[in-house]
C-alpha cells in the first residue's frame, strides 16, 4: 500500500489531528444536537439522540488521536475509512427524528403534483410496465453495491494516488451527505413505498440481490431521508472522484452508476425529483469543496 503524504492538512489539537472530513462530521453532529435541543417540542427521544451524537463525536475524535499514530499503512487505512463510513451512515440515521422541525408533515403530495405535470403520469408507477425479475436484480444489484463502493473506491485511490486523494474523496462525500441531510429537513419527503404503497400492483421479484435491497428497505430505511437522494448523490461525488484521480475506475463503474439513478425510482425508494436533485447536490459539493478545503488548509496552517 503506497505511504500515506504529508500534504494533508491537519488541524492539531494535542494528539487529535483532525482532517477536513472530520470537521464535516463533527460540526454536523453538533447541528444536529443543537436542532434536537431547540426542537426538543417534536423531537421524540431528543436526549437520546444527542447523547448518542456526542458518543459518535467521541468516537470520531479517538480514532484521529489513535490512526496517525499507527505505523502499519493497512490499519491505518482501515480505521481512518470504518470511522468516516460509519460516521456518515450514522449521520443518515441521526437526521431521521429531526425531519418535522420546520414542517407538520412530508410533502409528497407536492412532489407528486409537481411529477404529474412534468411527465403526465407518476414515473415509479410507470415504470411499472417494465419489471422483472432480471431487471430487477440488476437495478438491485447497482443500489446494493453502493455500500461496499464506499470503503473500496477509496482504497483504490488511496492506494493509487495517495492519502490526500482518499481524503478529498472523504471530505466531497461528506458535504453531499450533509448537504442532503438539510434538504431532508428543508422539504420532508417520505418516499413512495411509504407514502403510497398501495398504488403499486407489481411486485419487485428477483434473487440474492433483490433479497438484500428489500432487507435495507425494512432495517435500515424510514420514512423520509428522500429529498435529495443521498444514494444519487454520493453515487455522483464517487463517480467524478474515480474520473480525476483514476479513470480506470470511472469506466468500470460506469454503466452500474447510470443503472444505479434508475434503480432509484424503479426500485420504488425515490422519486424521479429526489434523484434529479441528488446528482445537482453532488455537483454542488463537488464545487463548494474545493473552496472549503482550501479554507481549511489555511486555517490549519498548511
Amino acid at each position: 500500500m503506497r505511504r500515506a503524504t504529508d500534504d494533508t492538512a491537519r488541524l492539531v489539537f494535542g494528539r487529535v489531528e483532525l482532517q477536513a472530513a472530520d470537521a464535516v462530521i463533527l460540526t454536523s453532529l453538533a447541528a444536529f444536537s443543537l436542532l434536537a435541543v431547540g426542537g426538543r417540542a417534536t423531537v421524540e427521544g431528543w436526549p437520546l439522540l444527542v447523547a448518542r451524537n456526542v458518543c459518535v463525536s467521541a468516537a470520531v475524535l479517538i480514532s484521529a488521536a489513535v490512526t496517525p499514530r499507527i505505523r502499519r499503512l493497512p490499519l491505518a487505512f482501515l480505521l481512518r475509512t470504518a470511522t468516516v463510513t460509519f460516521s456518515f451512515a450514522y449521520l443518515f440515521s441521526a437526521v431521521a427524528g429531526l425531519q418535522l422541525i420546520l414542517h407538520e408533515s412530508f410533502r409528497d403530495d407536492l412532489v407528486l403534483a409537481f411529477e404529474a405535470r412534468l411527465f403526465g403520469v407518476q414515473p415509479t408507477l410507470w415504470m411499472e410496465r417494465f419489471i422483472t425479475p432480471a431487471l430487477t436484480e440488476w437495478m438491485m444489484f447497482c443500489y446494493v453495491i453502493y455500500l461496499p463502493l464506499y470503503p473500496v473506491l477509496c482504497a483504490i485511490l488511496w492506494v493509487k494516488r495517495g492519502e490526500a486523494a482518499a481524503e478529498e474523496y472523504f471530505f466531497t462525500l461528506g458535504l453531499a451527505n450533509v448537504l442532503c441531510d438539510a434538504g431532508f429537513i428543508l422539504f420532508p419527503v417520505a418516499g413512495p413505498m411509504y407514502w403510497m404503497p398501495d398504488r403499486y400492483s407489481v411486485p419487485l421479484h428477483g434473487w440474492v440481490f433483490t433479497w438484500a435491497g428489500e432487507l435495507i428497505r425494512t432495517r435500515a430505511h424510514f420514512a423520509g431521508g428522500s429529498l435529495p437522494s443521498p444514494h444519487a448523490a454520493a453515487a455522483t461525488v464517487m463517480w467524478l472522484m474515480a474520473w480525476r484521480h483514476y479513470r480506470p475506475a470511472f469506466w468500470a463503474l460506469a454503466p452500474v452508476i447510470l443503472s444505479l439513478y434508475v434503480s432509484t425510482f424503479y426500485c420504488r425508494y425515490h422519486y424521479v425529483t429526489d434523484t434529479i436533485l441528488g446528482i445537482a447536490t453532488a455537483g454542488l459539493a463537488l464545487i463548494v469543496a474545493p473552496l472549503l478545503q482550501r479554507a481549511w488548509n489555511r486555517l490549519a496552517g498548511a
